[in-house]
């Protein structure tokens, strides 16, 4: 059994999904399949295996989120002294050199990453890129869409 790095905030909203799918979400599916046993005929009931399937899918990730949980490594960036160099949980400060665009990104386990709200997978394309660089040097990248080059401005452990 593998160890699954996480963020602390990462642990955060895992929790509380698991908390929101065992409390809330569990009962409603409890309650549709009630509400749909209760019209007759089940093998032609498309509500019944309807509310089946959503009690099958959210039971899967029940499991799921537990099977992380039970084996996050929590990684607290801001008590590990910043080095300037990219490591897991840490935020990134890129220049493009291709587009001259300035990004930033944190590094991120798997259940976090999130490109709209700039949280990559420390396993993606970029987040390998990053991973054991330092603040000032220049990154090529491959990428699905291409090569990217980019120059660490910053790293912050926040």
């Amino acid at each position: 059994m593998s160890k699954e790095p996480v963020t602390v905030n990462g642990l955060k909203k895992l929790s509380e999904e698991l908390i929101f799918l065992k409390e809330k979400k569990r009962p409603e599916i409890v309650n549709s399949i009630s509400e749909a046993r209760s019209h007759g005929d089940l093998k032609e009931n498309a509500e019944y295996h309807a509310a089946k399937e959503q009690q099958s899918l959210n039971e899967g990730r029940i499991q799921e989120i537990e099977d992380v949980i039970a084996r996050a490594n929590v990684i607290d960036v801001t008590k590990i002294e910043n080095l300037g160099k990219v490591i897991f949980g840490s935020t990134v400060h890129l220049n493009d050199l291709d587009s001259d665009e300035k990004l930033i990104y944190k590094i991120v386990g798997k259940d976090e990453a999130n490109i709209k709200e700039k949280l990559i997978y420390f396993q993606s394309p970029i987040g390998k890129g990053l991973i054991g660089k330092i603040k000032g040097d220049l990154v090529e990248i491959k990428t699905p869409s291409g090569i990217k080059n980019f120059e660490i401005v910053d790293v912050k452990y926040i």
